[in-house]
């Protein structure tokens, strides 16, 4: 199974109220994290990324 594609949109702001980026909503640690992570770990912060960007939407 190939690797993820990345979760970026160019929007690269990380927001001071959750330290999450407003574009991707990853962090910053899964930001600089991305380039040299594993398949595996890819489709974990593709699934947490998924998680808050459901939570985003429960919340507005």
């Amino acid at each position: 199974m190939p690797a993820p594609a990345s979760p970026c949109t160019g929007v690269c702001r990380i927001a001071p109220h959750d330290g999450l980026c407003a574009g991707c909503a990853r962090t910053i640690g899964e930001i600089s994290e991305w380039p040299a992570a594993s398949a595996a770990r890819k489709r974990a912060i593709l699934a947490a990324v998924a998680r808050r960007q459901s939570e985003r939407m429960r919340s507005t």
